[in-house]
């Protein structure tokens, strides 16, 4: 899912070269992945990342100063519960350093965030009904298959794109689930 994100990111923003990366370094193993898949993808394209730590709100204040100072061309933002209850907040710096920014959840794009690209949330909630059913039935929850999301979104949010002066390719509107005025 990073890997293709950070491309949708490339594609909406082609002349990226530097991408900040912000991950939280409470979650490691996450981390550990998101780095992972995003340093492949970066050297794939022949992009730099930089990454930056936060895990409190001051935290991630400090992370933007830094986008602010060293201003590289895009933002990258883990999938986290921390930037989850944190959304507002980081679309709002985001907007504010005039960074266009990847998010993993469409309450991202909804808060006024660029872009985002991940697991349907409305599908998810459908796969935990099917579980119940099944283990209201009788079924072990033992016995259940493991189960991951089918079913992933692209929101972009064309108003902050204009903000943010960037032309959305109209190949990439075309893909979107979700385009928001």
């Amino acid at each position: 899912m990073s890997a293709k994100r950070f491309e949708l990111l490339r594609e909406l923003v082609p002349g990226a070269i530097r991408v900040a990366v912000l991950v939280n370094p409470a979650e490691a193993a996450n981390t550990e992945i998101t780095l992972r898949d995003v340093e492949a993808a970066a050297r794939s394209f022949g992009m730099r990342i930089q990454v930056l730590k936060a895990d409190t709100s001051d935290e991630i204040n400090a992370a933007f100063e830094s986008v602010g100072r060293d201003r590289p061309d895009a933002l990258f933002v883990a999938i986290t519960p921390f930037f989850q209850a944190r959304r507002i907040q980081l679309a709002q710096l985001a907007a504010f350093h005039r960074i266009p920014a990847a998010y993993s959840l469409r309450d991202f794009a909804e808060a006024g965030g660029l872009m985002s690209y991940g697991a349907s949330i409305a599908d998810a909630y459908r796969q935990v009904g099917i579980y119940t059913g099944r283990i209201l039935k009788g079924a072990k929850p033992a016995e259940l298959p493991v189960m991951q999301s089918t079913k992933f979104e692209l929101i972009i949010n064309r108003q902050t794109a204009k903000m943010l002066g960037l032309d959305v390719p109209p190949m990439l509107l075309a893909r979107a689930d979700e385009v928001i005025e």
